[in-house]
């Protein structure tokens, strides 16, 4: 029997509620961060500097790029307020060289009302000045300093038939819980681009979401606002300015052209949309006031675009936020790779309110219209998804995609209520959708849950997760991995599992615990943290999934492979390559 939770609490869906309309006000007093378009430089003096230079003086979270298209990128950098002088143009350039000796593309950018108005940053876009599949050198140059020299990447051409594409993944990298050497070692892959599946930030300053051993990491913050959680725009600017201080973090950005997404931290913990008041709701000492919370959501949105740089679909003149503004995009690698990133924050439903056993996480047991995505969104995801001609269509998605049971038959659970055990009506619709649509060559790509996972994607699952009354395992239809946090807190952590003695046998069994009682894991670890890497090519897809010592605050900190697994193209079938990876 439904858990009677649904019945007149917060399971219940309102029809007729605002359309995020409170915020859609907010967000037109601010003067949103988006890319600009640099000019012709006058003044060719303006590219001079001083090779002894330090850059770090002028550009102290040095330079990022991100937002590829066949030609061109978004260039990103800050300023030092200190540095900044109101006479002076920005200058950048981009060369096909590290000497730049052969510069394909120069151009200034001095709005110096719009460069204070974003915290000194600056994202420059150089949509139709690149040429495809091409990778550049590019630095900035500013009042006769140069910053460092960034490598970027252009995707090919949508009728280029690429034979591979190799992509760093990361995700959950809370500042306070550990250092960052993994943003070194994923500097020196040899990957195209890195996709961010969400949580590049965390907003407390206190030790919230942190683990037991958070005093062993000289990682203190401290808000403007004085308060421990964010309160408003100055307070994630901080956060974001922080952040990029590390010169690991740098590293990588500076090394690898960023595809991102966000999740619920460059908000708050938890975020969902309150349709009762029209307003975001989620984990923070002020969420019972509407106002309050969608000021700060409003004031995330603008801080993630100044220091993101993400090309991100904005319409102003939009009359809901599904058409004002969509973080969800794709990106097309030639006829190879199709690349779905979603937004599963800013429409998604509260968590349900009933225990998350057997008898109350199953379709069934939803109300109709319940939503992770949004209407627009989702048919948007399954159309893109089942009319994908790509080789391999994947999907970004921040959350885990496939349900986690811990027990056995009628007292088993379903913890993770923020993924998409907690939709499983939405779910079902999607994965039905896929199923009937016959897609080759489907990979879900997954984070949040800081673990290792490798499994398959299925039109059903044993249990009543996906409806019925015990639903025998369903069609295989793709493959998940997840990867790894870089620093944040896991299971294991948690429980004070990680280290010596108790790590080396508790690691093991914890893996073999979750694939028992989850048949279509193939894989699970929940005791290292780091990144993976995700390798397509015309023949399969290989996910190697790498551990890096977060204890440490060195290049030289110690990196291992967790595991390794090969789908060969056209079939599902997890292959563990593990041992190939680690001679």
């Amino acid at each position: 029997m439904a858990n009677d939770a649904s019945i007149g609490g917060r399971d219940e869906l309102l029809s007729g509620a605002d359309d995020h309309s409170a915020l859609l006000s907010t967000l037109d007093s601010h003067d949103l961060a988006t890319a600009v378009a640099p000019s012709a430089a006058s003044d060719a003096s303006v590219f001079d500097f001083d090779p002894g230079a330090d850059p770090a003086e002028t550009f102290p979270q040095s330079i990022a790029s991100g937002g590829p298209t066949p030609t061109g990128v978004i260039l990103w950098t800050r300023i030092a307020p200190d540095a900044f002088d109101a006479a002076a143009s920005l200058a950048v350039q981009v060369a096909t060289d590290a000497a730049f000796e052969d510069i394909v593309y120069s151009g200034v950018t001095d709005d110096e009302r719009r460069i204070r108005a974003h915290d000194h940053t600056v994202n420059v876009d150089l949509d139709g000045h690149l040429a495809p599949n091409q990778a550049y050198h590019y630095r900035f140059v500013y009042d006769g300093v140069a910053s460092k020299t960034g490598q970027c990447q252009t995707l090919p051409r949508p009728d280029d038939s690429p034979d591979s594409l190799r992509l760093g993944v990361l995700a959950c990298q809370n500042y306070q819980n550990g250092y960052y050497p993994a943003f070194h070692h994923i500097a020196e892959e040899d990957v195209d681009f890195l996709v961010h599946v969400g949580d590049s930030i965390y907003e407390s300053d206190d030790g919230h979401f942190s683990g037991p051993n958070v005093d062993e990491y000289d990682r203190e913050k401290s808000f403007p606002s004085g308060h421990d959680r964010v309160q408003g725009l100055e307070d994630y600017r901080y956060l974001y300015r922080k952040y990029r201080s590390d010169e690991f973090y740098q590293e990588a950005l500076e090394s690898h052209t960023i595809i991102a997404s966000w999740d619920d931290h460059e908000f708050v913990n938890d975020l969902y949309w309150d349709d009762r008041r029209d307003a975001p709701a989620g984990d923070h000492p002020r969420a019972d006031d509407p106002e309050f919370m969608t000021d700060l959501v409003a004031d995330a949105m603008h801080a993630w675009w100044e220091y993101m740089p993400a090309r991100v679909e904005y319409d102003p003149n939009g009359d809901s936020l599904q058409e004002r503004f969509r973080l969800w995009r794709s990106f097309e690698f030639g006829d190879f790779v199709t690349l779905v990133m979603t937004d599963e924050r800013l429409f998604r439903d509260p968590p349900r309110e009933a225990i998350p056993t057997v008898d109350n996480v199953g379709p069934q047991y939803e109300p109709p219209g319940r939503t992770m995505l949004g209407e627009e969104q989702r048919e948007w995801l399954i159309d893109t998804i089942t009319e994908s001609t790509s080789t391999w269509t994947v999907w970004a998605d921040e959350v885990l995609t496939v349900p986690l049971r811990l027990g056995s038959g009628p007292l088993s659970v379903y913890p993770v209520q923020g993924g998409w055990d907690g939709y499983t009506r939405e779910r079902l619709r999607i994965t039905e959708s896929i199923g009937a649509a016959d897609v080759d060559n489907y990979v879900t790509l997954t984070g949040d849950m800081h673990c290792y996972v490798a499994a398959y994607q299925q039109t059903s699952y044993p249990g009543r997760v996906s409806g019925g009354e015990g639903v025998a395992r369903g069609d295989r239809i793709g493959v998940e991995f997840m990867t790894p946090a870089v620093t944040s807190l896991n299971i294991a952590e948690a429980l004070r599992l990680t280290r010596g003695w108790r790590g080396k046998l508790t690691e093991p069994l914890l893996t073999w615990l979750v694939t028992t009682m989850n048949p279509h894991i193939e894989f699970f670890d929940s005791h290292n943290w780091g990144y993976s890497v995700v390798e397509f090519t015309r023949e399969d897809c290989t996910y190697v999934g790498y551990a890096v010592d977060k204890t440490v605050n060195s290049p030289d900190a110690d990196r291992s492979v967790v595991a390794a697994y090969r789908v060969p193209e056209g079939t599902v079938e997890l292959e563990d390559v593990t041992d190939e990876y680690r001679e």
